[in-house]
């Protein structure tokens, strides 16, 4: 099965922060530790990616990053009780991919980093497991695709 986030999951994905349920990463480092962080600047990039900007260059997320590309992120809504997870491999964005990133990132991430010192990541999405709610005839809308 391939990989597509519709319009619905997208929206979820993009307009994340300011419904104030920003989406959190999880990524590996080197020692086989797990991270997690918010991550504000969540967006879709493609039907099968995610991009976002990290403005610290060096920073954990990246380091982590480079040394095990696999990473996860969840969203939830406690109020519509709606529920994603995605997972992928991450990889830093170069050329009109990473300016694409940053301008699509929230103001507040740009002003925070008027200098574009950070990167762009983009995450190639694998799996995607989501609880969209429930119909109005009480059957749970879900969405479960993996890449083949």
């Amino acid at each position: 099965m391939a990989i597509h986030l519709d319009e619905e999951i997208k929206g979820l994905i993009k307009d994340a922060l300011v419904s104030g349920t920003p989406m959190i990463l999880a990524s590996v480092d080197a020692e086989g530790r797990p991270r997690l962080t918010f991550r504000g600047s969540l967006q879709p990039f493609s039907d099968d990616q995610v991009g976002f900007w990290a403005r610290n260059a060096e920073g954990s997320t990246i380091r982590s990053i480079a040394a095990n590309p696999s990473v996860a992120m969840i969203y939830r809504n406690p109020q519509t009780r709606v529920v994603l997870q995605l997972s992928g491999r991450a990889s830093i964005a170069q050329g009109a991919a990473r300016d694409r990133v940053y301008e699509n990132s929230p103001e507040f991430e740009r002003n925070a980093d008027p200098e574009k010192k950070g990167v762009a990541v983009i995450v190639d999405i694998d799996n995607v497991e989501a609880f969209l709610g429930v119909t109005s005839d009480g059957q749970r809308r879900t969405v479960r695709q993996q890449r083949d």
